[in-house]
Order: C-alpha cells, then sequence, then structure tokens
C-alpha cells in the first residue's frame, strides 16, 4: 500500500537540495559576504539557477531583484526550516565502527542530532563510556522509555536490522535513519531514512567503470 504525501509537503529532491546550500551559504558568510544570487549559488553547486529560486520558494525566502538573497536570512530560515536550528535526542543501535563513528561526530550536534546514548549486545561494548555516552544493553531498551527519546540511528549488522526495527516500533519509535543495506518494514506512522553507503559504493564503482571502458 502507497502511503499518501501529506498536502503542502515539500518534494523530497528539494529536501534533499537544502542543505547543500545551506552548507555553502554558511561558508559565503563566514567570508564575509551578505548577499548571493540564485545563478552565483546554481554555478558554485552545479545546478540550474531557476532550481535554486524554486527550492527557496517552499521556505518563503525571497531575493531582491538584480541584489540577490540576504546570507543572514538564508542561514537562519533554512536552518529553522530543516530543524537544524532545534536539538533531536536520539539512539544509536549497533555500536561497532559505524555507530561508534556516528556518536564520535559532533558535526551531528551541530545539525539537530544530538546522540544520548547507545545501545549494543556485546558485553564488551556494554558499559564503554569511551564514546563519551552511555552504552546500555539491548534488553534493558524499555527501561529508558523517561528519556523521551523517538529517534533511532539504525547501525546493527544486516541480519538483525529487522528483528531490532521492531524493537524500536514497539518501543515507540516514530523515525529511524537507517545505515544498514537491509530495507526495513515499519508501520505507516513510522518515518524511515535510508542511508545505505554500499549502494553509493555500487554506484559510484558503475560509473567508473562505465567512464573507463568508454575511454578504451
Amino acid at each position: 500500500m502507497s502511503r499518501k504525501k501529506p498536502k503542502n509537503q515539500v518534494p523530497e529532491p528539494v529536501l534533499r537540495r537544502l542543505p547543500w546550500y545551506l552548507a555553502y551559504i554558511k561558508l559565503l558568510q563566514a567570508r564575509g559576504k551578505e548577499v548571493v544570487s540564485s545563478t552565483y549559488i546554481a554555478r558554485s553547486i552545479g545546478i540550474d539557477p531557476s532550481l535554486v529560486a524554486k527550492d527557496l520558494s517552499y521556505v518563503n525566502i525571497v531575493g531582491k531583484t538584480r541584489v540577490g538573497y540576504s546570507t543572514d536570512e538564508m542561514v537562519e530560515v533554512l536552518g529553522k526550516f530543516l530543524g537544524f536550528v532545534d536539538q533531536h535526542k536520539a539512539y544509536v543501535f549497533g555500536c561497532g565502527n559505524l555507530g561508534a563513528a556516528l556518536i564520535r561526530d559532533k558535526g551531528l550536534y551541530q545539525y539537530g542530532l544530538d546522540i544520548v546514548a547507545g545501545f549494543d549486545t556485546s558485553p564488551e561494548v556494554i558499559g564503554d563510556d569511551s564514546l563519551g555516552v552511555p552504552i546500555y544493553d539491548m534488553a534493558d531498551l524499555d527501561l529508558r522509555a523517561e528519556d523521551d527519546v523517538r529517534i533511532g540511528v539504525l547501525t546493527v549488522p544486516v541480519e538483525f536490522a529487522q528483528e531490532v526495527t521492531d524493537q524500536l516500533v514497539a518501543s515507540g519509535f516514530k523515525a529511524i535513519w537507517n545505515f544498514t543495506p537491509f530495507r526495513i518494514s515499519v508501520p505507516e506512522d513510522v518515518v524511515v531514512e535510508n542511508l545505505s553507503m554500499y549502494a553509493s559504493l555500487a554506484v559510484m564503482f558503475n560509473r567508473v567503470s562505465s567512464m573507463s571502458h568508454g575511454e578504451l
């Protein structure tokens, strides 16, 4: 069954481009640039200028004719619109190499994701405080209900992805950032964002191979 999109929902391709604009505008802002045109943004990022203007219309950022957009306004409005200004608490499930790296990544906090704890099943990992947040036993997940965390970052081995997902759903989690290559199944009221590094590798390898064959 297909999921119905809420009215006025911003298209996903737009949502994926808006952080590009924000990151780039932050660089310009740091360099002291006060205004920037859609053409300048588009040329620097490598997309069509009309697309920039259309994307920004979703967040009610209006530029001045022959002047451009205020960088200060863009940083403020985009940050709020994308949810990067507020802090959203999250747990990491699976604290191996990838999970540990995400916990250590302070950049995520700057973009609104506050990882407050990790969960694992390995006795060697549970209780380890070297990552800067507590690491709990998966069996104790329900005991952490008072933390009011509803976002789960999934970095478990692929064979446990659905099992852990079912635990998160049963515990009331409403959003899962899935780093596993397994396409997890969830109820319609749970948001899933899949980020498969393996799929990205496949695309990159395929394109490199195609380019190499084309040069022969």
